[in-house]
């Protein structure tokens, strides 16, 4: 009995911590415009395989946005703004810096492409550093829990299943009263056979 006690607690705690962590990831998801940040690293999705093997599509990753964006160098992994406002992770295969302007420029490519970007990326066009932190298949849900359905249903079903396992613990319990009751109760006059 004691056991079936620990196992309801912790179910109880993990559920409601799962909710928790739901709900504080779509507020934080949707201040923050839609990408979450995490002590200072903005968490961005990987859309396409132009970085793999080291970056997968539908992954996360973690880059740590602004400093001198001017300091990059070659083979350093950052995130910038395309011309078709489009964020993309690559690496950096050439740095110029213009001294008159102070404006870097940057030729990047992808690490699964043949050919460089085409057009080169302004510093005033870096959002920031790729830390190396990936985790994989992530990005698919983070894309879905963004979108109006993915933030609706990540509210709901929590609170679905909370709600299942509330009714779920008090019909338990109205149970074991009934049966302590049941097993309480004076049993009826007892009869004496006749004779």
């Amino acid at each position: 009995m004691r056991i079936k006690k620990i196992v309801s607690t912790a179910l109880t705690l993990l559920m409601s911590l799962v909710f928790l962590l739901v709900v504080v990831a779509v507020v934080i998801s949707k201040a923050s415009g839609g990408e979450p940040a995490f002590f200072g690293y903005q968490i961005k999705t990987v859309l396409s395989g132009s970085m793999e093997p080291g970056i997968h599509t539908g992954s996360i990753v973690a880059i740590k946005p602004g400093g001198d964006m001017t300091r990059f160098q070659k083979g350093d992994v950052i995130t910038f703004m395309n011309p078709e406002n489009i964020l993309i992770t690559h690496r950096v295969i050439d740095a110029t810096v213009n001294t008159a302007t102070g404006e870097a420029t940057y030729t990047t490519k992808g690490d699964n492409n043949d050919a460089a970007d085409s057009a080169a990326v302004s510093s005033t066009n870096v959002v920031g550093k790729y830390t190396g932190v990936t985790v994989p298949y992530v990005g698919y849900a983070m894309n879905f829990a963004v979108s109006k359905a993915g933030s609706v249903m990540l509210m709901i079903i929590p609170g679905l299943l909370l709600l299942l396992y509330a009714l779920y613990s008090s019909w338990k319990a109205v149970s074991a009263l009934e049966k302590k009751s049941a097993a309480a109760a004076p049993a009826g006059p007892e009869t004496m056979p006749l004779q």
